[in-house]
């Protein structure tokens, strides 16, 4: 008797044909993508929702769910449609967290048939313009209205009011705004993997995170400034004059301790060429201005953004699960819109 002739074949038997098993195969793909893409439609609207003020975000879901409505935004019937951008530290955080540290207007031209394509421009307002204040009888700079607002209408009116002042200076109208804290940009940059700029020389802000200016003293305070400090007297009327003897201002000493509670490391550098940008120094670079001008300032800030937009937009990017869900994550606390669902969902279209 032939033994190993009559050895049950149990693998041969119950293996699927092959067109079974492909077809099984591309079923649990599919299932897994929609789970997915489930998941990722969740997340997108709870963000959304997170960060939309007041009851944008109810009107949008209701739109949405309405057959056949046509969801565009205002001004794009009109062939532009602009965006307030503001960047502040942030609510609660010292040093002015709701003070405005960048202004811009994201101006979008949308595209108006399958053949045409979407254009925008960025334009910088200067943060030391002065304004009107919106409920107040005085001025004060631009950047300070963000502020103002919110302590006049008990933490509701701030993005409104920098949205009719900065109309009323630009001469446009801004129906939408997006406010990010310092954190939510550092976030999102990170998310993307960095960004990536190119420097035909070396750039260095050496005043503008080196902390408080004091009278030297030649112990601690011995960094000069290029400052003086003149004392007032006051005379006997009452009237002040002043002091002829000027006394020199002088930076912190940089040890190892005071650099590490520096911003940006006290003296932010960075080399000529190409430089890989992570979420600080991205913002290290985007905010520095003391030894450079207003103008290239809002120049860096803009290429900033673009390279933001256009890294953040690459397939490398949308394609990577992962990424997309730390750029939503980015938003979920550090950042505000008065845009809803709806909106927000309608300007990823036109982006």
């Amino acid at each position: 008797m032939n033994m190993a002739s009559e050895t049950p074949r149990i693998f041969e038997d119950n293996t699927l044909p092959k067109k079974r098993r492909w077809l099984r195969i591309t079923l649990l793909v599919i299932a897994f993508l929609a789970l997915a893409g489930g998941v990722f439609a969740w997340k997108t609207g709870a963000i959304l929702n997170k960060i939309s003020q007041g009851n944008a975000n109810i009107f949008g879901s209701l739109m949405n769910s309405i057959p056949g409505v046509e969801k565009k935004l205002s001004g794009e019937n009109a062939g532009r449609v602009n965006i307030l951008l503001l960047g502040m530290r942030g609510e609660n955080i010292v040093g002015g967290g709701l003070l405005a540290d960048t202004i811009m207007v994201l101006s979008i031209h949308p595209k108006q048939n399958d053949q045409d394509t979407t254009r925008a421009s960025l334009i910088s307002i200067p943060r030391d313009f002065y304004v009107k204040v919106p409920g107040r009888d005085e001025q004060q700079k631009i950047n300070a209205v963000y502020a103002l607002g919110e302590e006049r209408a008990h933490g509701r009116g701030g993005m409104e009011d920098m949205q009719k002042i900065v109309g009323e200076v630009s001469g446009l109208n801004i129906p939408y705004a997006i406010a990010i804290n310092f954190q939510g940009f550092k976030d999102l940059v990170n998310a993307i993997g960095g960004v990536t700029v190119h420097l035909d020389q070396p750039f260095e802000e050496g005043l503008q995170f080196r902390g408080l200016k004091k009278r030297c003293d030649g112990l601690k305070y011995t960094v000069f400034s290029g400052e003086y400090e003149e004392k007032r007297i006051q005379r006997k009327n009452g009237t002040y004059y002043a002091n002829p003897k000027r006394y020199p201002l002088c930076f912190e000493k940089m040890t190892a301790e005071v650099i590490a509670e520096l911003e940006c490391g006290g003296d932010f550098k960075l080399p000529q060429g190409d430089n890989l940008l992570d979420g600080d120094k991205a913002l290290c670079f985007a905010r520095a201005r003391e030894t450079s001008s207003d103008f290239s300032r809002a120049q860096r800030q803009q290429e900033i953004i673009k390279l933001i937009k256009e890294k953040a937009l690459s397939l490398g990017t949308l394609a990577d699960f992962s990424k997309v869900s730390a750029m939503l994550d980015s938003l979920g606390d550090n950042a505000i819109t008065n845009m809803g669902r709806f909106y927000s969902s309608s300007l990823g279209r036109q982006l």
